[in-house]
């Protein structure tokens, strides 16, 4: 790569980041059974009232052990945050005084405690004079998408508020599809067909839910382009098919062109209006 452009690469994403650190904060949000939840919050300019996404990580936690927030997290806040929407993203774990679960088997966060962690986070919003308190959306990857559809069940709600839409990427379903899981709320689940660590089968058996599949994906099909230090991926790019503690596979990219054709509902006009709808690139044809 030549020397300037790996110096324009730098500098962006520098002054991206920048500008992205001038617009967050770390906030505390009341949680379930006195939790003390910190969250990481993202918020456009101006005074509002803006709609909002609680974007809910994987099992690997929402930052590293300095705080910085992970690249994918730190994308889709971007794009969440030039969308304008408030971005929030609620640290489970750390939270309760704990690291990664990724290789924990017997977890002591379950995805109801994170559910309620959501619920927490949608009320709070909810006070706020800059959050539409009719425009709540839920997000969430992985462990936290399968806390996402913990939190969309007809079983348990959050109190004096509702989520507009809920979007999951790769999930884990097969608890909920032996438990006769029924949605509360409009649900997308989005899922490589060829993910082996959380398979997609028991989500695409699921009731009420709109299902969209990615032919070839593997887990962890959505990283961020750049690392902390503004450089493209690369290594991550040789090393698509690293093996998971369980076995599974991940790539970096479905195989494929085009963007994200419109499949996060969340982020379509329904919910935002006419303004811009949220994409993400590299992402191939859908197999609804």
């Amino acid at each position: 790569m030549p020397f300037f452009i790996r110096i324009f690469i730098v500098v962006s994403f520098g002054l991206y980041a920048l500008s992205l650190a001038q617009a967050q904060d770390w906030v505390e949000i009341p949680g379930r059974n006195n939790i003390r939840l910190k969250a990481q919050m993202f918020k456009p300019a101006g005074p509002g009232p803006f709609p909002a996404v609680i974007a809910l990580h994987g099992c690997g936690g929402l930052s590293n052990t300095r705080g910085v927030i992970n690249p994918r997290h730190a994308d889709w806040a971007e794009r969440l945050q030039s969308a304008g929407f408030i971005a929030i993203f609620p640290e489970s774990f750390s939270s309760r005084g704990l690291g990664s679960q990724c290789n924990v088997r017997d977890r002591d966060v379950r995805s109801k405690d994170r559910a309620y962690d959501a619920f927490a986070t949608a009320e709070w919003l909810a006070s706020r004079p800059d959050v539409d308190r009719h425009r709540i959306g839920l997000l969430g990857w992985s462990n936290g998408g399968t806390s996402v559809l913990s939190a969309s069940r007809t079983i348990r709600a959050p109190k004096g508020v509702e989520f507009r839409q809920a979007v999951a990427f790769y999930p884990g379903c097969k608890a909920m599809a032996e438990e006769d899981f029924r949605a509360r709320i409009p649900l997308t689940i989005l899922h490589g067909l060829a993910d082996d660590w959380t398979v997609p089968e028991p989500c695409r058996s699921l009731s009420g839910v709109r299902f969209i599949g990615y032919d070839g994906a593997h887990h962890d099909f959505d990283p961020a382009d750049t690392d902390a230090q503004g450089r493209v991926l690369e290594e991550r790019q040789r090393h698509c098919h690293d093996r998971y503690a369980s076995g599974g596979t991940r790539r970096c990219h479905p195989p494929g062109d085009g963007d994200f054709q419109g499949d996060v509902a969340l982020f379509g006009s329904d919910f935002i209006g006419p303004k811009k709808p949220i994409t993400s690139a590299s992402f191939p044809a859908a197999d609804s």
